[in-house]
């Protein structure tokens, strides 16, 4: 079960919020907090029905430990998966992470959660979990994640290129909330340097080459 942090922890966060527009979404402005690896293999990201199934919200499931089996997948394009954590008291063996309190958008140094949802829209050819701003609609909406194909109930969400889960970190503090995260926006990535009679990432660069800019850590929001 996701576990909240402390109320005087999200007083910091929401005063710190306030003062943060979203502005250019390729400038990062910071956040409170670090992001983390986790293990990718352990978790899974499922379109989870909700009210008479018309509708899906993002759902992340964790196995925690092999002590018993938190899902199950079948199929492909898309994967139906079997919620079994919902058959029996999963406390220690999974986690569950079924609204944005337990997960929300990260880019970089920039933690989105209060610009920015993650939607999943359904279509005739595809389920799909969008980040759509919250805000300013004039900002850019992501895919962040696609089934592979149209379907009800459970179905398995596999991220896009470039996306990952992370966990949110205070300090050296482990917290239980994910990140859907990105090291960039989509489109900003390095292009390959490619100079004459040298294919693509073979030998040296010239050194006139473009380099692409280096990441650095956010300060704290005040």
């Amino acid at each position: 079960m996701v576990r909240s942090f402390p109320a005087t922890l999200a007083f910091a966060v929401a005063g710190a919020t306030m003062f943060t527009g979203l502005g250019n979404p390729a400038s990062a402005q910071g956040s409170l907090f670090s992001a983390t690896p986790v293990e990718q293999a352990n978790f899974i990201l499922v379109a989870a029905p909700i009210g008479k199934g018309e509708s899906s919200q993002l759902n992340i499931y964790e196995q925690r430990t092999n002590k018993r089996p938190c899902f199950a997948v079948s199929g492909s394009e898309p994967a139906v998966v079997d919620p079994l954590l919902a058959t029996f008291d999963f406390t220690g063996v999974c986690n569950r992470y079924i609204d944005g309190n337990g997960y929300s958008l990260r880019i970089g140094g920039d933690d989105f959660g209060t610009r920015y949802r993650l939607s999943v829209v359904k279509s005739n050819q595809d389920v799909e979990l969008l980040a759509v701003p919250t805000r300013d609609p004039s900002q850019p909406t992501m895919v962040v994640a696609k089934a592979g194909g149209a379907g009800g109930g459970f179905l398995q969400l596999q991220l896009e290129p470039g996306w990952l889960l992370m966990r949110r970190q205070y300090g050296t503090r482990s917290l239980g909330h994910l990140y859907v995260f990105r090291e960039v926006w989509p489109g900003n990535e390095a292009e390959p340097v490619q100079s004459e009679g040298n294919p693509v990432g073979e030998g040296t660069l010239p050194a006139d080459a473009p380099v692409a800019p280096e990441l650095t850590p956010a300060a704290p929001e005040s």
